[in-house]
Parts: C-alpha cells; sequence; structure tokens
C-alpha cells in the first residue's frame, strides 16, 4: 500500500460513538481494496433493514436503498442470509446466493439495474439478535482474491468496531418505525411470501413460487423440499395457470404487487 494505514485506523478508533465513524471505516476499508459504494444495512430478524449508513449519490440511492426497502430486501441472499443466520465474517454475494440466481427475475429486474460487478459484505453480529451487514460494491470489476483476503482479515477489527458502535440498534427496530412500517415488521418473511397467492395456490405451489423467485432452480427447489424437479416443474406450470401469467417476469411483478397492496 503506497499510503500507511494506521491513521486511517485511528481515525476508526477515534470515530467511535460518533457520526463520523461510519464514513472512517469505509475509508479504511477503501485503502485496503478500492470499491465504488459502501452501504451499512442493520438486520433485525425478518423486519424489514434499516439503512444506518451509505455513500450512494442521489440517483443510486433510489436504487440501492429506497427501492431495496419496498420489498426487493425480501429477495435478497445477504437479507435471506441474515435471518438463519449464517455465521459471522465476509461473504462475496455469489456464494451465498440461489443456483439460478442470476438468471433469476429478481436479478433481472432489479439487481441489474445497479449495475454492480461484485458485492462482498462483513456479517458482524450486534448486541439484541441484530446483525450488521457492510456490504463493499464495485461497479467495474470484481474484488480479487488478494483484495478478498485483505479484506478478510479485517473482519475481526471491523466486527469489534461495529458492535461498539451500534450495540443498540436493535432498538431502533422498536422505536424509530411509523406505524405502516411498524405493522410491516411484524410480518414474517415466510407470511410474506406465503400470503402471495393466498386462497389460489396450495401451500406447496407457494413455497415453489418463493423459492422460484429467489432464484432456485427447479433442482434446487426440489432437494430444498424434498420432492422430484419434475414435480416443481408441474407446480410452476400450475402456478402460471392458475395466476394467468406466462412468466418468471409475471410472477416477480405480481409479487411485488402484492407487498405494495399489503403495506
Amino acid at each position: 500500500m503506497s499510503a500507511p494505514i494506521w491513521p486511517l485506523v485511528a481515525a476508526v478508533v477515534s470515530g467511535l460513538d460518533s457520526p463520523a465513524l461510519p464514513r472512517s471505516l469505509a475509508a479504511l476499508l477503501r485503502h485496503v481494496a478500492p470499491f465504488s459504494y459502501a452501504v451499512m444495512f442493520a438486520y433485525h430478524g425478518t423486519n424489514p433493514p434499516l439503512d444506518v449508513y451509505d455513500d450512494f449519490p442521489p440517483n443510486k440511492r433510489k436504487i440501492f436503498v429506497t427501492d431495496y426497502q419496498a420489498g426487493p430486501y425480501l429477495l435478497d441472499p445477504f437479507f435471506l442470509a441474515a435471518t438463519q443466520p449464517v455465521a459471522a465474517g465476509l461473504y462475496r454475494l455469489r456464494d451465498l446466493a440461489p443456483d439460478r440466481f442470476y438468471q433469476g427475475e429478481y436479478y433481472r429486474n432489479y439487481y441489474a439495474q445497479t449495475g454492480l460487478a461484485e458485492e462482498i459484505a462483513y456479517f458482524v453480529d450486534l448486541p439484541g439478535k441484530a446483525i450488521l451487514v457492510l456490504s463493499l460494491m464495485r461497479a467495474e470489476k470484481p474484488f480479487s482474491q488478494r483484495e478478498y483476503l485483505a479484506l478478510q482479515a479485517l473482519f475481526p477489527f471491523v466486527a469489534a468496531i461495529a458492535a461498539r458502535h451500534w450495540a443498540g440498534v436493535s432498538l431502533q427496530f422498536r422505536t424509530d418505525q411509523g406505524p405502516k412500517a411498524a405493522g410491516r415488521q411484524r410480518r414474517a418473511i415466510a407470511h410474506e411470501l406465503g400470503r402471495f397467492g393466498d386462497g389460489i395456490l396450495t401451500p406447496r405451489e407457494r413455497e415453489v413460487a418463493e423459492f422460484t423467485l429467489q432464484g432456485h432452480s427447479a433442482e434446487s427447489t426440489g432437494q430444498i423440499l424434498g420432492i422430484a424437479a419434475g414435480t416443481v416443474r408441474i407446480h410452476r406450470r400450475n402456478i402460471y395457470s392458475k395466476l394467468n401469467i406466462n412468466s418468471q417476469g409475471e410472477l416477480f411483478s405480481r409479487f411485488l404487487g402484492t407487498l405494495v397492496d399489503t403495506s
């Protein structure tokens, strides 16, 4: 590295418990491996994500934050991983995504609009069962293995800083949301996705629709549900017929419409 890293480390430490901390932390990580944007979402169970910091320009913030929080986050591999939850650490998006994520409608109709070459994220456990997902996004090219390993080596420091600075973030999910958002928080992801097609689709068809929307292939969905891939394809045909649609794109649009109608 051309410039010394220690002044940036000092800025992070001195920024603890102040509004300067997130920007200082992003600057440190950029020094280790340059990236286009950083966003830090706090997750708590299946509540809508809380944007605790981002450095997007206004035209990008609409896609990455405003549109995301309106519903697509329910199909985000990082959000889904946080609800499991995965072990704390650094992850590439492609390592957590379903097998057909990049051919799926969430990617085509939402994620592709971001124009990213790659997204990686730190998952940090916070007090109160909250999780901080600190995403580093590149528009030009993926992170090299060397860059990834350098960022991975910083994880203990990042985790310690985040756990201290955002120690009380879990309380914000109960107190800092309006009545409309609070109503949405009480609905778990299974309910959000399960109510899709309610009264029209069978419980099994709703499960198949859920995994299809997330980007799972028929084979992957079959393995998760314990049924044959051919049976999954039959369920998909029945779903399309019952909903009077002809493609996964229409399925995705219908799902987003359900979220808007119930918000």
